[in-house]
Order: structure tokens, then C-alpha cells, then sequence
């Protein structure tokens, strides 16, 4: 199987998103590419970054990738756009987990995975994802499906941002068929929620994994939808709240709603075990979480206030368009 042009749609999916941040941030992202077998271990320095010759021959050899990321920017404070491209001799448990028969083939992964965190508590926290798996077994057919899905984690909700974020999510998979976009929204509300807090992380999107249903072209027409849909989604809610002014209660309603984050993150996503248990990059894979976290003992926000709003109004799962 050749997978050539599903990477090299995923790093020019990359560099596009990373050119649209950059210019909506108006600070340059940090670019960090690295090849496998040179995750840093804990309480080392930092690892050599690669020059652009050296990532391509590690990332030959044994998988690598390339992290683009901004920390203390004047929009973001903090956020990357990852690609990676990682394969093995025998396939992680977390991705074996709903496909047992797959287990202990060689399989190649690739994708392209983003979370932007922006300071102002009025902008919200996405997360973009699209990937593609292919498991191989010798005298055997490989066997591939695509992933991915986008969605958004206000901290103060505004229903215009939520129908705009929806309705983009829609136009995306609309080409795919009458009742994509409601199985796949129904299926984020489903898993980006926190089991043991019985909420949601935020107000969803659209998500799918194991898609091969259709052949393989329908199957990647419609991850590179996703993933060309995203800025559109995203962009013109930051800008419409870029400037609302906010005090240290909202900042610290903000930490508290980001440990949510971090709890989904490391205890449920499917994403960040494999990345993990396959031998990806650490410093990548956590590039994901929020830098200023906070949590409370028993914490509820105050009677009609518009914290308790994000709770009764738009994290319970709703039809937006």
C-alpha cells in the first residue's frame, strides 16, 4: 500500500494551518523536528532538535515527525501543530483494544494532530486530529481505516460561536452523505466525555475513528475535508472575541475548566495512550496540555452566573444547527 500521498497531504495540511496561526498570532512558531529513538528521558536536557536532512533520514529509518508549536505568543499561550509518522513491529494495545484480531501485526501511523490554547479566557481551547493506520501481516492484505475529527472547549459560551463551529463541522462531511455529520457528532459528544465527572470536556464537534467504509478514496476525500475545514471553523471565533476584556476571575475560571482538559488527556484519549505505548515523542504528545492549570475541592460555580451557564447551557449535549 502506498501510503506517499497521505503524507504528503498530512505536512502540507501542517504547513498551511501552522501559516494561518502564525499570521493570526503574529508570532513565529517554533519548529522541532525530531526522529524517533530521541524522546528525551525524564531529568535529561532537552533533545537535539534535527536539521531538516536528518529528520528526513531518521524519519525513514524508524519514524519521526515534526512538532510547530508557540508558547507565550501574543494570541496563543500555548499550542502546536504536530505530524508524525511512526511504524512498528507490533501494534500497541490501545490500538488493538477494539480491533483484537489486529493484534502483534507491524503497522505504520501517520497524522496530523493540533490543540491551540489561546490567553483570553473569552477564546476557546480546539483540538484538530486526522489520521490514517494501516496493520500488516505477511501473505495478508494490509488493513487501513483514517480517523480524526475536530472540536471546541469554550470557557464562556457564546451560542453564536457554537453554531458557527457546528455548521462548519457539517459542511465538512455533507459530501459524504445525508447522516454523516449527525453519527459523528454524536460519537464526539460521546467521547470527549469525562466518565469520571459525567461531563462533557466541551461542546464537540465531530469525530470518527476505523473508517473504511466505501473505499479507500471516499475514505480519504473525507479525512482531508476535515482537515481543510478547520481553520474556517476555528479562526473567526478567535477573531470575534480576540479583545474582550477579562479580570483574574476569569482567568481562573479558565485554569479550573483546563484541568478538565488535562484529566481527559491523560486518563481517556485513545491519541495520547498510542502515542505513548508506540514510542512517540513525549514532549509532542504532551504538547497538548494547557500551561496554567488549577483545581478546587469540590468546586461549583455560583448560582446564574456565566460559569454556571457553560455547564447548564452548553456542555450538555444539544443539536447547534
Amino acid at each position: 500500500m502506498d501510503t506517499a500521498p497521505i503524507r504528503a497531504y498530512f505536512t502540507g495540511l501542517q504547513e498551511r494551518i501552522v501559516a494561518a496561526l502564525e499570521t493570526f498570532d503574529g508570532q513565529p512558531f517554533r519548529r522541532d523536528a525530531w526522529g524517533r529513538g530521541n524522546s528525551t528521558p525524564p531529568h535529561a536536557p532537552a533533545a537535539r532538535s534535527l536539521p531538516p536532512e536528518g529528520a528526513r533520514a531518521a524519519l525513514e529509518r524508524s519514524g519521526g515527525g515534526t512538532s510547530i508549536l508557540i508558547e507565550e505568543g501574543d494570541f496563543f499561550e500555548r499550542g502546536g501543530v504536530n505530524f508524525s509518522h511512526v511504524t512498528g513491529d507490533s501494534m500497541p494495545a490501545s490500538a488493538t483494544a477494539h480491533r483484537p484480531e489486529l493484534a502483534g501485526r507491524r503497522f505504520e501511523a501517520m497524522g496530523v494532530s493540533l490543540v491551540m490554547h489561546p490567553r483570553n479566557p473569552g477564546c476557546p481551547t480546539t483540538h484538530m486530529n486526522v489520521r490514517c493506520f494501516v496493520a500488516m501481516k505477511d501473505g495478508e492484505a494490509p488493513v487501513w481505516w483514517f480517523g480524526g475529527g475536530m472540536d471546541l472547549t469554550p470557557y464562556y459560551g457564546f451560542e453564536e460561536d457554537a453554531v458557527h463551529f457546528h455548521r462548519s463541522c457539517k459542511d465538512a462531511l455533507t459530501p459524504f452523505g445525508e447522516n454523516v455529520h449527525a453519527r459523528y457528532k454524536k460519537w464526539c459528544d460521546e467521547y470527549f466525555y469525562l466518565k469520571h465527572r459525567q461531563e462533557a470536556r466541551g461542546i464537540g464537534g465531530i469525530f470518527f475513528d476505523d473508517l473504511n467504509e466505501g473505499g479507500f478514496d471516499r475514505c480519504f476525500a473525507l479525512t482531508r475535508s476535515v482537515g481543510d475545514h478547520f481553520t474556517a471553523a476555528y479562526l473567526p471565533i478567535c477573531e470575534r472575541r480576540r479583545d474582550m476584556p477579562y479580570t483574574e476571575r476569569e482567568r481562573d475560571f479558565q485554569a479550573y475548566r483546563r484541568g478538565r482538559y488535562v484529566e481527559f488527556n491523560l486518563v481517556w484519549d485513545r491519541g495520547t495512550l498510542f502515542g505513548l505505548q508506540s514510542g512517540g515523542r513525549t514532549e509532542s504528545i504532551l504538547m497538548s496540555l494547557p500551561p496554567l492549570v488549577k483545581w478546587r475541592y469540590d468546586w461549583h460555580p455560583e448560582a446564574g452566573s456565566a460559569e454556571e451557564k457553560l455547564y447548564t447551557d452548553f456542555l450538555p449535549p444539544r443539536d447547534w444547527i
